[in-house]
């Protein structure tokens, strides 16, 4: 239980491989014991080498400069432009988005997983959207939002079609709910918010879920058509939906306190956690696994979160997508642990940035709500950051790239990133490259829809003082959460106590480590030095 003093706030850390954590008084999560290792996490060094931990933010920062620059000059330059009118909304100019640098299509492509996250990102690191050089970039996105053409929910297009393929027709909706939870006075976002999760929840009972008599739907497809309130049973089927889904109708609970919302969410995570097969395609798995956590900690649902939390590592059975683990290069020494992507033969890896960028920002909060994994999250997001430099091309050689000339010529701090990496391309180890040359789609294999996500990755991640060690903010991507006192995971990868310097400004906390539910300080300000164990897992 934790107890609020009056003269001060909690500072919460999960450490144990650290964490610190405030405000679970009213959770279930303040009973759990142990820690649960994740299989393939453990196959990943406790410390990656080399170790050159990038400044996320820094980077972050840097992007949103070079994209949301309509004047920038030089070859493939702007790679951002404005359409003259609005598909839904007329009167909107909306925001027009290359998807890679030197785009076939440049000045004329628009994908909501492109850009929507670029403003989610840009906004959780500190950048108003909203009033950026006179400019209101939040409201430019509305025009994803499908209602001219009768599908009502946000789409990867302006004039898009639903039910071809799932993560196109749900990621929109779940980034869109996220820029709604910083921006929730923006016009027309309320009612956009409630016609989404009630879209989703009808898409929910047409495919079987009932309240009365309880029925779990059956979710095993490649999409649902809004339109025709059929579901599309071509190709390969993407069951993970069922957790985005989730996703969002748990948090429209949230707000409205609509049972029929919190139902929905039950009915679409039931069907996913009764899975007996790991149904990841991509990105969406993390996300159904944060909101069971999320669930079973403020409703006393009981889904078996190690289960989910390893499938989201694991490799999967749909399209043989996991987690890399190993070290790639000419030498096999650089480690690339924790990259997500392609990991079906040996040699063959394919990484991708966009990837880990948006699992960092489901799994990381997740701890939140189950700190049994706040040493496996933590080992994880350690090796992520670090490996996530390679995908930038200042940090490979230039032999071992795509596009080094026009990066060292018009990107000078590096913050465009490849599409992906590859084990092996060219004759070469580790090379940076993408999908988009080889298929006509670029001139270039840099991937703006990817690199429009490091702002997640960059919200999470903080350094401290001693190199390895770093703090991740579970509250940052925790949207709609609760998140009134600063919480964070700590993991230490040494042998050794490390003491790290937490610097909490001019307010005073007591600290309190949310694993063995201890106060370790009382009445912290300042620069505070605190002792963080050595790499161990405690029961």
């Amino acid at each position: 239980m934790i107890v609020k003093k009056e003269r001060w706030q909690h500072c919460s850390f999960f450490i144990c491989s650290v964490l610190l954590w405030g405000g679970l008084s009213n959770m279930h999560a303040v009973a759990q014991v142990g820690q649960i290792e994740i299989s393939r996490v453990q196959q990943m060094p406790n410390l990656p080498a080399p170790y050159d931990m990038r400044d996320w933010k820094q980077v972050a920062f840097q992007y949103d400069s070079i994209i949301f620059s309509l004047n920038a000059t030089g070859q493939f330059l702007p790679v951002m432009h404005l359409r003259a009118s609005g598909v839904n909304y007329p009167s909107l100019q909306p925001i027009l988005l290359d998807s890679y640098v030197g785009s076939a299509s440049s000045g004329n492509q628009a994908e909501a997983i492109n850009i929507i996250p670029s403003v989610v990102g840009a906004s959780l690191i500190g950048i108003n959207k909203s009033n950026q050089g006179g400019t209101n970039w939040v409201l430019k996105v509305k025009d994803f939002f499908n209602k001219t053409n009768g599908q009502n929910v946000y789409l990867n297009g302006a004039s898009s079609s639903s039910g071809s393929d799932w993560w196109y027709d749900m990621m929109p909706n779940v980034f869109f709910y996220q820029l709604y939870s910083q921006y929730p006075t923006t016009q027309d976002f309320d009612g956009q918010f409630t016609t989404i999760a009630d879209r989703w929840l009808a898409a929910v009972h047409a495919m079987g879920g009932s309240a009365t008599p309880w029925t779990v739907p059956q979710m095993d497809y490649r999409g649902f058509n809004l339109s025709t309130m059929t579901p599309n049973s071509s190709g390969v089927s993407e069951p993970e939906s069922a957790g985005t889904i989730g996703w969002i109708l748990y948090h429209a609970w949230l707000k409205t306190r609509n049972k029929k919302y919190s139902d929905g969410a039950q009915m679409a995570l039931g069907f996913l956690s009764g899975l007996s097969f790991n149904p990841a395609y991509e990105i969406q798995l993390p996300y159904g696994t944060f909101v069971a956590a999320k669930m079973n900690a403020e409703l006393g649902t009981h889904y078996d979160i190690a289960k989910m939390v390893n499938w989201s590592f694991d490799q999967s059975s749909k399209r043989n997508w996991g987690t890399i683990v190993g070290s790639w290069g000419d030498a096999g020494n650089m480690d690339v642990s924790g990259l997500v992507g392609e990991v079906d033969n040996p040699n063959t890896g394919y990484a991708f940035a966009m990837n880990g960028f948006e699992q960092a920002a489901a799994l990381v909060p997740m701890v939140k709500y189950d700190k049994r994994f706040a040493r496996a999250i933590g080992k994880w997001t350690l090796n992520l950051a670090n490996a996530s430099r390679l995908f930038y091309p200042a940090y490979l050689p230039a032999a071992n790239q795509d596009d080094f000339t026009w990066s060292s010529s018009h990107d000078p701090h590096s913050v465009i990133p490849y599409e992906a990496l590859k084990q092996t391309s060219n004759g070469k180890n580790l090379y940076g490259t993408g999908d988009a040359k080889r298929n006509g789609w670029a001139q270039t294999n840099l991937g703006l829809y990817g690199g429009s996500h490091v702002g997640y990755l960059a919200a999470v991640v903080k350094p401290t003082d001693v190199d390895g060690i770093l703090l991740l903010d579970v509250n940052k991507t925790d949207f709609f959460g609760q998140n009134a006192f600063p919480s964070f995971i700590v993991y230490n990868p040494y042998a050794s106590i490390k003491q790290v310097t937490l610097p909490l400004g001019g307010q005073t906390y007591d600290i309190y480590d949310a694993v063995s539910e201890t106060i370790i300080k009382t009445g912290a300000t300042g620069n505070t030095p605190v002792n963080v164990p050595a790499d161990v897992v405690t029961g």
